[in-house]
């Protein structure tokens, strides 16, 4: 009986998603205490969302600029490599700003964003070579699901830091968190250059076109470029959820500043189950797995905002966590389905800038409504991400 060898594809797959693995254990870390922290430094709620929003914005619709440039130049890792030592030299750097030090911190998380905008096309579009191989639902949801057991990690690990680091303010004691995050994120760009070095050319994974038509924007893609903008526009950013939190559940008894971290540490383990379940339903049913997930994470911030209880909180958390597992996974791999191997980076640099936008509107608006009125602010988050639905449907039926 032989033994069966995992295929070259799958093992890029799975090194690429350690990558990623520590690479999230940096900024998802940082990313669960960044409301906190940004308030602390003397953000308000609807500067909180302006800031998550234009990071959004920026790390979203600068991917369109580069995706173009990546399917003109072909240098895929150089773009991947310099992305991430952007992305990844931000988040430590975040110690240094001082007391009330905000504006300086906000130009650092852009900054990281802009990190994701660079490398993400070409990090997309590589893995999408190796994923044609392997089923790209599967491939996806396996690199998700990677991604985010180091989206659990990292604030997990934060949890571990603030255990030990008990001396000092709190502000003190955050600024000690971001600094331990450059450990991890060392770690990165190591397996980075041994993966870049394994795998030099992972374009050949997937087979030239005899196709050399130009790129057209089917109908099929614009109404899915629709559905995810207004998915984005209603799927509120983590920063206004932990602020919200912080702000009204401090001291209670599962929910308090040490905690915090946990608490989307949480999240993130849902998101990695849900990215491969759902990468799996990607691979039977098309985009109709997005109308499942839709369908399940739509409610969450009813639950967050909606309901004082820490119990509501924790499932409106879940349900928050579904919603990203399935967007990342989900939403790559549409892509990769729906647009030709020459032009996937212009692809997903299309879908992501219109993504980023719509991010950005929702975010600035939702942190807005959240000092105006939370009923308002919940019935426009919710409503955004149902009427994606039958967008999604329209692409399902257009296929």
């Amino acid at each position: 009986m032989k033994d069966k060898k995992i295929s070259r594809a799958m093992l890029f797959i799975i090194l690429f998603g350690i990558v990623s693995l520590f690479s999230d254990m940096t900024h998802e870390g940082a990313s669960s205490i960044r409301g906190a922290y940004l308030a602390l430094l003397g953000a308000s709620a609807g500067t909180i969302g302006f800031i998550s929003g234009l990071g959004e914005l920026v790390g979203y619709s600068m991917r369109y600029v580069f995706g173009k440039i990546t399917d003109k130049t072909r240098k895929y890792w150089p773009m991947v490599i310099f992305g991430y030592i952007l992305d990844i030299l931000a988040v430590p750097a975040l110690a240094l700003v001082g007391d009330k030090g905000w504006i300086a911190a906000s130009i650092l998380l852009v900054i990281q964003r802009m990190g994701k905008a660079i490398k993400k096309p070409a990090k997309d579009t590589i893995m999408s070579f190796a994923a044609s191989q392997e089923g790209v639902g599967k491939s996806f949801g396996i690199q998700e699901m990677l991604d985010q057991i180091g989206a659990f990690l990292g604030p997990f690990f934060l949890y571990l830091v603030m255990l030990f680091k008990t001396e000092g303010s709190t502000f003190e004691i955050y600024r000690t968190c971001f600094a331990f995050l450059a450990i991890p994120g060392f770690i990165t760009i190591l397996l980075l250059l041994f993966t870049k070095n394994k795998f030099p050319n992972p374009e050949s994974f997937e087979p030239e076109s005899k196709k050399e038509d130009a790129f057209v924007m089917k109908k099929s893609f614009v109404y899915y470029i629709v559905g995810i903008s207004l998915f984005a526009f209603g799927f509120m950013d983590y920063a206004l959820i932990i602020m919200h939190i912080s702000k009204s559940f401090a001291g209670l008894s599962l929910i308090n500043e040490e905690t915090l971290p946990l608490l989307y540490a949480g999240a993130m383990l849902v998101d990695a189950i849900a990215a491969l379940i759902f990468g799996h339903i990607y691979d039977k049913k098309g985009v109709k797995a997005l109308v499942i997930s839709t369908l399940i994470s739509a409610p969450f911030s009813l639950f967050i905002f909606g309901i004082k209880s820490e119990w509501a909180i924790l499932f409106g958390l879940v349900l928050w966590g579904v919603g990203m597992g399935a967007q990342e996974s989900i939403l790559k791999a549409a892509v990769t389905s729906m647009v030709p191997k020459k032009n996937r980076a212009s692809g997903y640099g299309i879908f992501e800038c219109s993504f980023g936008i719509f991010w950005f509107l929702g975010s600035w608006l939702l942190g807005v409504l959240y000092s105006v009125s939370i009923p308002l602010m919940i019935g426009i988050s919710i409503l955004a991400q149902v009427l994606a639905i039958p967008f999604y449907l329209s692409v399902s039926k257009l296929k």
